[in-house]
């Protein structure tokens, strides 16, 4: 909910998504629609990883991701290797 809605607004066509954690630490958001190229798909996805792992809490020890899984809307999840991720 927003006051501002005409910044809302531009702010969604810009591509901004907000992202939370539900409470077993599952992410879901989205990272394309099935007009974007497989380069624009690789890009978001990799931009929600980053900003995933740059809001991370100073608190938190040891790994923070632990398993990335990329899926449509109905259908089966892919895991992503997190090593070649990191390598990135």
């Amino acid at each position: 909910m927003t006051f501002d809605v005409a910044k809302a607004v531009k702010e969604v066509k810009a591509g901004k998504v907000e992202f939370r954690v539900d409470k077993t630490g599952i992410i879901h958001a989205p990272v394309g629609k099935i007009e974007f190229s497989q380069d624009q798909l690789s890009e978001n996805a990799q931009t929600l990883i980053d900003s995933v792992i740059k809001a991370r809490p100073a608190a938190v020890k040891g790994r923070y991701v632990k398993r990335i899984t990329v899926a449509s809307t109905m259908s089966p999840g892919i895991d992503l290797d997190l090593v070649a991720l990191d390598a990135k």
